[in-house]
């Protein structure tokens, strides 16, 4: 009698790096696919996921302000690992699709990049959290908690970063930043129109030098302890934006 062929394992587990990865079938790199999806609506706010109502219609109260705001989110998130003779080689990508009152096309939406890079025997490229920041930084499920005066961007931040890991919990690292996407406003031209606090026009010239960040950090399992310095270039444009 013919025997019972064995059953082929299509998608076979990889355990190395944690639960939820997986082998690709016919590689050695395994892959982890992860996300959520957040239904919110934001009452007598200025926008989404509970902006205060500081600017724009609703700041004035006027007829066009939107009473209530819904919010629709979806997050996909792709993490991979290859272990290779030098190393493991990680990438990992983290998008999100929202939809939101007032701000988007009926059908379209809008896709939001929040983390894309590569990390390689201690150095990270890619657009990944600051080095400076600390892991709680910002709100549950990647939106600003719209505190004033903190360091409190959500997503990566286009980084050329080296990390090194000296035993007992305790790590440096040393990273180049592109500070143009949230680190160049309020320096405020007074001889410009008002804002809403009446400080003048923000008049950020273009960047000519990445930041500098530095960072020691130790954890254990009391907790964790980390400080974080940046050189930061304040460049102006002068008298108007167009100088």
């Amino acid at each position: 009698l013919p025997l019972k062929a064995k059953a082929v394992e299509y998608v076979k587990v990889c355990s190395i790096y944690g639960a939820g990865f997986y082998y690709i079938p016919g590689t050695d790199t395994c892959i982890k696919l992860g996300g959520y999806l957040r239904a919110d609506v934001t009452i007598g706010g200025g926008g989404g996921y509970n902006m205060p109502a500081w600017n724009g219609n609703s700041g004035q109260k006027n007829r066009l302000t939107n009473d209530y705001i819904f919010r629709s989110r979806q997050d996909i998130n792709i993490d991979t690992r290859t272990a290779t003779e030098y190393g493991v080689v990680r990438t990992f990508f983290d998008a999100t699709f929202n939809w939101t009152t007032g701000s988007d096309t009926i059908a379209n939406g809008s896709l939001g990049v929040y983390y894309a890079f590569i990390q390689f025997a201690g150095f990270t490229f890619g657009k990944a959290v600051s080095q400076f920041d600390t892991p709680w930084t910002g709100y549950p499920g990647n939106n600003t908690s719209f505190l004033l005066g903190g360091y409190d961007d959500v997503t990566g931040i286009n980084q050329v970063s080296y990390t090194a890991e000296f035993g007992n919990g305790v790590s440096a690292s040393i990273s180049l930043e592109d500070q143009s996407s949230y680190l160049q406003s309020a320096l405020y031209n007074t001889s410009g129109a008002s804002t809403f606090l009446a400080y003048g026009t923000n008049s950020y010239a273009g960047t000519s030098i990445p930041d500098i960040v530095g960072k020691i950090r130790v954890d254990q399992a009391w907790g964790l302890f980390q400080v974080s310095a940046a050189a930061h270039q304040v460049r102006a444009s002068y008298y108007n934006t167009a100088l």
